[in-house]
């Protein structure tokens, strides 16, 4: 009697599926080729010759993140255009925050069964906006891993390397001093933060009625472009990119330990689902100010001298920013950022 002889595929994991989705991320590969690109997709690793005619004294720079319970919220509507922002985004706005261009991207794509089709429509996110940072999608990874996750499940983790002149580096703790004005971006919603509490309340609170899908979803806004035509133009004191934490712990991460930042909340109108998730969960304003941006996604932190010309080239880059406050002195053990 002979055995059955069992194959990869009869196990889950169908390696013509992951070939066939190789071929067709390609194209969407090569649209966000860089000249420093000198590999095509589907090798061991992606090659990328850095220019080193351009630079005198260059500064690698690398972030990873990922998109978090966003993620099951946008599979559970299937709202998956936006994923690719929110992940791009959340790796490209910290490694700005140093000055640094984006140079190339990876990706980590892994489920339990590969779909082609809801493979490609994400990649093909990340390629759009890998392009808009003007950066190259070098490679990354597809992880097919049955029982690790649940049927039409799949999880995304993003790595980015850019590249900063060391004497152009911005380092907050260094240049901010007070009478500093800070300048808030827009964010464009929730971006990729605070989502656990937001689907906490979609499940407990029944009395008012949610924020539609599409604002809910919003994918996280790029501030890539305009941060680094700043930077070329103006003496940045500090950035940040305000994520997890929010205004309150964000902030703190570029500022001297004898500086403070005076947020004035009032210059700026609160978005309708933070208002939202302030009312359902009956949150503190604290509480809502450290797990949301709160309607600021970027914060620009320059003189007060400069500051009126960078709201102008701001505008001028369709960017609708304002100042939300000023540093002030503190003592060591004060509180470096103060609502009002």
């Amino acid at each position: 009697m002979s055995k059955h002889k069992v194959t990869y595929e009869e196990a889950g994991v169908d390696i013509a599926a992951g070939n066939a989705l190789v071929e067709r991320i390609k194209p969407i590969a090569k649209a966000t080729t860089r000249p420093e690109v000198q590999d095509s997709l589907g090798g061991f690793g992606g090659l990328f010759a850095l220019d080193t005619h351009k630079y005198q004294n260059p500064l690698l720079v690398s972030c990873t993140d990922g998109v978090g319970t966003k993620l099951k919220l946008a599979i559970e509507h299937q709202v998956l255009e936006g994923l690719g922002f929110d992940l791009v985004a959340m790796c490209a706005n910290d490694l700005i925050v140093m000055g640094a261009e984006p140079l190339f991207f990876l990706d980590y794509y892994a489920t339990g069964k590969l779909e082609l089709d809801t493979a490609e429509a994400v990649i093909a996110s990340i390629g759009r906006a890998c392009q808009a940072c003007g950066m190259a999608l070098l490679g990354g990874e597809t992880a097919e891993m049955p029982g690790m996750y649940q049927s039409g499940e799949f999880d995304l983790a993003g790595f980015c390397v850019g590249v900063v002149e060391k004497d152009k580096l911005i380092d907050g703790k260094k240049r901010i001093i007070p009478g500093d004005q800070i300048i808030g971006l827009p964010s464009s919603g929730a971006h990729s933060n605070g989502y656990s509490l937001i689907r906490h309340l979609l499940c407990t609170s029944k009395e008012v009625a949610p924020p539609n899908i599409e604002t809910l979803l919003a994918p996280t806004k790029l501030y890539v472009k305009p941060v680094l035509a700043l930077a070329e133009q103006f003496t940045l004191h500090g950035l940040a990119h305000i994520t997890g934490g929010g205004l309150l712990e964000n902030i703190p991460r570029v500022l001297p330990k004898t500086c403070q930042a005076l947020i004035e909340t009032t210059r700026w109108e609160l978005p309708s689902l933070f208002a939202w998730c302030q009312s359902v969960g009956n949150l503190e304003r604290e509480e809502l100010y450290k797990t949301f941006n709160c309607g600021i996604g970027f914060v620009i932190i320059a003189s007060q001298e400069d500051t009126p010309a960078i709201i102008d080239a701001l505008c001028a880059l369709g960017e609708k920013a304002k100042v939300i406050g000023h540093i002030n002195p503190c003592k060591e053990n004060d509180s470096q950022v103060l609502l009002q």
